[in-house]
C-alpha cells in the first residue's frame, strides 16, 4: 500500500452541496429569528473563524458497572459499563480492559473510540476488541442520535443561540477524555481518539480541543470543503460560521503537535478517496496516510497492520 501525495487536486461536489445549503438557510434564517435568543446563557463559542470552544469542563461525574462481555466473549477482557454526565444528560459508554494488562496501575495507553453514524458501542467491539488484542483500552461511546446529524436544524438551533447537537457530540466526547483519564488502570498520558465515517469527523475536532490527545485516527473521514466558499457569498455570517465551525477542516491547523493519521480506501462506498486526500493535503504535520483497496466503507482487516504502527507510537 502507498502513501497518499497532497498533491492531488481538490473536488468539488462537497462545495457545491454546501453552497445549495447556504442559500436554503440564508431563506429560513429571514424567516426564523427568535426574540429570546440574545438573552441565552451559552456555555460554547465560536469565534469569527468558525472554531468551537468550550469553558472548563470540571471534574467528571460518572457510575462504572462491570457486565458480561457478550459481544466479543472468546477475548477475556473485562467490561465495564460506563455512564456519565454531560450537558444534563447521561452518556453511557462501554469501557474495554485487556485481560493481559499488567497489575500495576496507571501504565495503559487509552483510546476514545467514536463509530460511525448509526452504529451503537456495541456494534462497535468488534474493533474495540481488536485494539484490546493489541494492549490498548477503549471507551466506546453511544453517540447522540447514535452519530447521525440533522444539519438544518443544527443551524437553527445555533441561529437561536441555543446548542446544536452536533457540538453536544463533541463535548460528550471530550467528557468521555476526562472520564477515561480518570481510570486507574489508565496513563492519561499516553491517549488517542478514533473515529470512523462521522465518528472520524468529530474526532478530530475533539483532539483539536483537548491537548492530552496525542494523535487522532480517521478512519473513511473527510472534511467538507468549507475553506473553497468565499464568506462574502454566503446567505449569511451566521450560516457560513456554523459550517465552518462543524467542518474538521476547520480545526487542522490546531492539530499540532498531535498527528493525525487517516485510512480509507481508494474504492470507499460512502466517502469518496478524494475528499480524504483533499483534507489530507490540508493538514499540516505531523501527519500520514494510508490507503486500502477494499470496496468497502469502514475499518477493515487489511488496515491492522498500519493501525498497530501508529498506535505503538503513543
Amino acid at each position: 500500500m502507498k502513501r497518499s501525495s497532497s498533491g492531488t487536486r481538490t473536488p468539488k461536489p462537497v462545495v457545491f452541496f454546501l453552497g445549495f445549503l447556504f442559500v436554503v438557510v440564508g431563506i429560513f434564517g429571514i424567516l426564523y429569528n427568535p426574540s429570546n435568543s440574545l438573552t441565552e446563557t451559552l456555555n460554547w463559542e465560536v469565534s469569527e473563524a468558525g472554531i468551537l470552544s468550550f469553558p472548563d469542563r470540571g471534574e467528571p461525574a460518572f457510575t462504572i458497572q462491570e457486565i458480561e462481555d457478550i459481544y466479543s466473549p472468546e477475548n477475556p477482557d473485562a467490561l465495564k459499563l460506563i455512564s456519565f454526565e454531560s450537558r444534563g444528560d447521561k452518556v453511557q459508554a462501554l469501557l474495554r480492559i485487556p485481560a493481559n494488562s499488567s497489575s500495576s496501575p496507571g501504565i495503559m495507553p487509552g483510546i476514545i473510540l467514536l463509530p460511525g453514524a448509526g452504529v451503537s458501542k456495541e456494534g462497535e467491539q468488534g474493533l474495540a476488541a481488536e485494539l484490546s488484542k493489541m494492549g490498548y483500552a477503549t471507551l466506546t461511546l453511544d453517540q447522540r442520535n447514535q452519530g447521525a446529524i440533522n444539519i438544518e436544524r443544527d443551524l437553527e438551533l445555533f441561529r437561536a443561540n441555543l446548542e446544536p447537537v452536533e457540538y453536544l457530540m463533541v463535548y460528550d466526547a471530550l467528557k468521555a477524555v476526562d472520564v477515561l483519564s480518570a481510570q486507574p488502570e489508565i496513563d492519561p498520558g499516553r491517549l488517542a481518539i478514533i473515529g470512523e465515517s462521522n465518528g472520524g469527523r468529530l474526532a478530530i475536532i475533539v483532539c483539536a480541543l483537548d491537548p492530552s490527545l496525542k494523535r487522532v485516527i480517521g478512519i473513511s473521514t473527510s472534511g467538507y470543503g468549507t475553506e473553497e466558499i468565499d464568506p462574502m457569498t454566503a446567505s449569511s455570517p451566521e450560516a457560513y460560521r456554523f459550517y465552518r465551525s462543524i467542518d474538521p477542516d476547520t480545526y487542522l491547523n490546531s492539530l499540532p503537535p498531535s498527528k493525525i493519521v487517516l485510512m480509507h480506501s481508494f474504492n470507499d462506498t460512502v466517502i469518496s478517496h478524494d475528499m480524504a486526500l483533499r483534507t489530507f493535503a490540508l493538514a499540516e504535520e505531523p501527519k500520514v496516510m494510508y490507503n486500502v483497496t477494499e470496496k468497502t466503507h469502514g475499518y477493515t482487516n487489511s488496515m491492522r497492520p498500519y493501525l498497530e504502527k501508529e498506535l505503538a507510537l503513543l
